[in-house]
């Protein structure tokens, strides 16, 4: 981008989204530290870290919260501030900034439908589905989805006046939803929602689009990598994994050819390993370490996420705020598991520290 170029963005996002932009940045602000966690991790009880958190941002959202806690409930409250920041952003956010932020949360529904169908097969109860859906993938309806039995009523009775209808139209079938088709249904979804945000930030273009197609690219190279970890020793096709790969990202498209045939974990470490920036992760795992893939790829992630601040006037930093929040409720997460089960010593081992 040329001196006049990169002027002339500065000029025009800063008259629609200066404002959004400083807010945004003023809620990373307020994320978790190091030492906070460490902090945590001291305390004894789920109490104790109530009372920790009540001295953070979360503390408004915690602070009706009744004895004894649980970690649901303090969960629950730490995701409010996610959703409440979230909703202001939203509210007041012109085009196409708007739009960007609801493609943000497509991902979520489409875990929404995913939850709700998953549970109506195995006759749990529709409303205590639908407290556990994420408040960012909510929509109208969404409760009419347990009497869909295959994906063409998935759609024709619910989906079709939602965001996610065009990712359902091309891959509907008529086949009877069981836990195989819905887990295709899931990835096929994220599939077509990946490849149309991808195209969405190609066209808001600028920094937005150089700084979101790394972020996108890591997210489509890393489902991919799940898709294949978790359909070892299934009935998917090669085909049918190849399909669920999305159309861009740095392993596209020869290292998602590799991927397609492997069989194990070593030849889908050797695939990936054949692109620079996933040798250098892979390099961390040593021998029977797979286990810890996760939390490695996690860490590149919000290392990702933390580099969107380092550059002004775009919209990546709306997308990591919300990702790195969510990561930041999951460690809150897994320290209260810890806590609540009496498994302190294990309480660092599934902490990806953020800041």
């Amino acid at each position: 981008m040329s001196f006049g170029e990169d002027t002339w963005e500065m000029c025009l996002f800063n008259v629609k989204d200066g404002f959004l932009e400083g807010v945004v940045r003023g809620y990373k602000q307020g994320l978790l530290s190091t030492a906070d966690y460490n902090n945590l991790c001291q305390c004894e009880t789920l109490e104790d870290i109530k009372l920790y958190l009540t001295g953070t941002d979360y503390g408004p959202f915690l602070a009706n919260e009744p004895s004894p806690m649980h970690t649901t409930s303090l969960v629950d409250a730490c995701t409010r501030k996610l959703v409440a920041d979230w909703r202001y952003l939203r509210e007041n956010a012109g085009e196409p900034l708007g739009r960007f932020l609801d493609y943000c949360t497509y991902g979520h529904m489409i875990d929404n439908v995913v939850l709700i169908v998953t549970g109506t097969l195995h006759e749990r109860d529709v409303q205590e589905l639908l407290e556990k859906c994420n408040p960012l993938g909510m929509f109208d309806a969404i409760a009419s989805l347990a009497v869909a039995q295959n994906m063409r009523d998935l759609y024709r009775l619910v989906l079709v006046d939602t965001p996610l209808a065009p990712y359902f139209s091309d891959n509907l079938t008529s086949e009877d939803l069981d836990e195989m088709n819905i887990e295709v249904m899931r990835n096929t979804l994220y599939k077509a929602y990946l490849d149309d945000f991808a195209a969405f930030v190609h066209r808001v273009g600028g920094t937005t689009g150089e700084v979101m197609g790394e972020l996108l690219s890591f997210e489509a190279d890393r489902r991919a990598l799940n898709i294949t970890l978790n359909s070892i020793g299934t009935e998917l096709t090669r085909d049918d994994r190849r399909k669920l790969y999305a159309n861009f990202g740095l392993l596209y498209p020869h290292g998602q050819a590799e991927l397609a045939v492997a069989e194990d974990f070593d030849q889908i470490r050797a695939a990936m390993e054949k692109c620079p920036p996933y040798q250098a992760i892979f390099s961390r795992l040593g021998l029977g370490e797979t286990q810890m893939l996760d939390k490695i790829l996690y860490e590149e992630e919000v290392r990702q996420l933390i580099n969107t601040y380092e550059q002004q006037f775009h919209y990546g930093v709306f997308y990591a705020y919300m990702r790195l929040r969510e990561q930041e409720i999951r460690n809150i997460m897994w320290i209260a598991e810890c806590v609540a089960q009496d498994q302190k010593s294990r309480v660092q081992d599934g902490i990806v520290f953020t800041f």
